[in-house]
């Protein structure tokens, strides 16, 4: 019935598996004896099953949740540190065939304006990026044959690789396109992307059917399999998702950690990150008419689980939420941050157009990059705008081995604190650079290795006194 090596959708996303898990989930959640049990699996740091997370997710003793959450926080510590990668998106086109019915691109949206870069609209936004301090963006398009072509994702990703401005370089290009074949996926990874992101939007499927009324997206079956193909192309780090908010969180819940399950059964390694946002209100789409909404503590607690479940997975959360929640998750098992973002075509360059906001969704948190660094760095965190990973070929099982070993903090550690100094020199305020520069020098001494510190602190000092720019470990 449920078959996680299986490359049928029906089968690693279960249907009747997942009722039974939720089943399971609700006739033990106060069986505190199990939890417990569960709890001291997860302290092993080595993943849980959908079946038993979910156990967790239902938990309602109040003592019980606090030590999910700590031992989240634990996990969260072991495999990333206090490093919190810096990311935008960039949205290069809201043309789209779709009819999705949470989503204001939909077709049949006549209010909001269409519009599609240009190359040379490109170069401007990616500039604009630059002189913010991003180094890693992920490009986001609506799905439409004509306007938003492979050809188009191609020139683009050159253009943005080629741009140059003072000391700024995007690094990383990660895609979160429609789902597409094998050998489209072989030319992103041919183009050098990182991690290719698709949010499953819900693993229902009557849901998804229904939310799905017209357009290549109501495929199921070929959405759901995406994954399949992107690996089959080369692409080993995958990023996965759901719209918390569309269909019930628990159910969501256990699709997405089987679709985690599957890719590691299927291909030896699991999602690199996965993505939790929620439906927020957009041109047309008013949030409160679906009725799953979560509020923000079951939203924690969803990150928490998730972070028990996959512990060596990457956890990204956007500015759809605020500053409020996005603090609290970032305890609990969250490792990829945006800041600065628009989420309009060409938002970065004109932030009010002529002909209107062509945003994707409404912003939660609107603050400046350097403001969401320096608020970072007052919670001890390190921002990263690292891409040193994909350069070097660790992606995929590679990644996967030195995180597990432990051996990453040797390679991160540096690189965190190297991009951050750059950061600092290029673009920081001075508020934000005098906090930035304490922290770099208190963090050196957590290197692990002897031989690594000493080559940070020669490259520190190249950065700091030689405009040397770029050093990888």
């Amino acid at each position: 019935m449920y078959d996680a090596h299986s490359k049928l959708a029906e089968d690693f996303i279960n249907h009747e598996e997942i009722e039974e898990t939720l089943a399971f989930a609700d006739e033990n959640k106060n069986n505190l004896t199990l939890i417990e049990t569960i709890l001291e699996k997860a302290a092993k740091m080595k993943g849980l099953t959908h079946r038993e997370a979910s156990v967790l997710l239902a938990c309602e003793d109040e003592a019980t949740n606090e030590k999910i959450y700590k031992l989240a926080n634990e996990i969260k510590l072991a495999f990333y540190g206090n490093r919190i990668v810096m990311f935008a998106p960039l949205y290069l086109s809201n043309y789209c065939i779709n009819g999705c019915t949470y989503c204001p691109y939909h077709l049949k949206n006549k209010t909001i304006p269409r519009k599609k870069l240009s190359m040379e609209e490109i170069r401007a936004e990616v500039i604009a990026l630059q002189d913010m301090g991003h180094k890693r963006l992920a490009l986001e398009a609506g799905e439409d044959p004509v306007h938003n072509t492979m050809d188009y994702y191609l020139e683009a990703i050159r253009t943005i690789y080629d741009v140059k401005h003072k000391n700024g370089a995007i690094r990383r290009v990660n895609m979160n396109i429609a789902a597409t074949t094998v050998d489209n996926y072989r030319l992103l990874k041919e183009a050098e992307i990182g991690t290719y992101i698709l949010f499953q939007e819900t693993y229902h499927k009557a849901s998804y059917q229904e939310l799905h009324p017209t357009g290549p997206k109501s495929d199921y079956d070929y959405h759901t399999t995406a994954m399949d193909r992107a690996m089959a192309g080369g692409i080993d780090d995958v990023g996965i998702g759901v719209l918390f908010g569309l269909d019930k969180y628990r159910y969501e819940f256990a699709g997405l950690l089987m679709h985690a399950e599957h890719l590691e059964a299927a291909f030896g390694v699991g999602p690199h990150t996965i993505s939790v946002p929620r439906l927020k209100d957009a041109d047309d789409i008013d949030a409160s008419t679906f009725t799953n909404g979560i509020d923000d503590e079951t939203f924690a607690k969803l990150v928490a689980c998730i972070r028990l479940a996959v512990p060596y997975t990457g956890m990204i959360i956007s500015t759809r939420e605020s500053q409020d929640v996005r603090g609290r998750v970032l305890h609990l098992g969250i490792s990829q941050i945006s800041g600065g973002s628009k989420t309009s075509v060409g938002g970065y360059v004109d932030s009010e157009p002529e002909l209107g906001d062509s945003s994707q969704f409404e912003l939660s948190d609107t603050r400046t990059l350097d403001e969401v660094v320096r608020w970072l760095m007052e919670m001890d965190f390190i921002p990263s705008f690292c891409t040193a990973c994909y350069r070097e070929g660790r992606t995929g099982d590679r990644f996967m081995s030195l995180l597990k070993s432990g051996q990453i903090q040797n390679c991160c550690h540096p690189n965190a604190l190297m991009t951050l100094q750059e950061y600092l020199m290029d673009y920081a305020s001075p508020e934000t650079k005098i906090i930035g520069e304490k922290i770099i020098d208190r963090e050196i001494s957590n290197v692990p290795s002897e031989k690594a510190r000493e080559i940070v602190i020669r490259n520190l000092d190249l950065i700091r006194n030689n405009n040397k720019r770029d050093f990888v470990f």
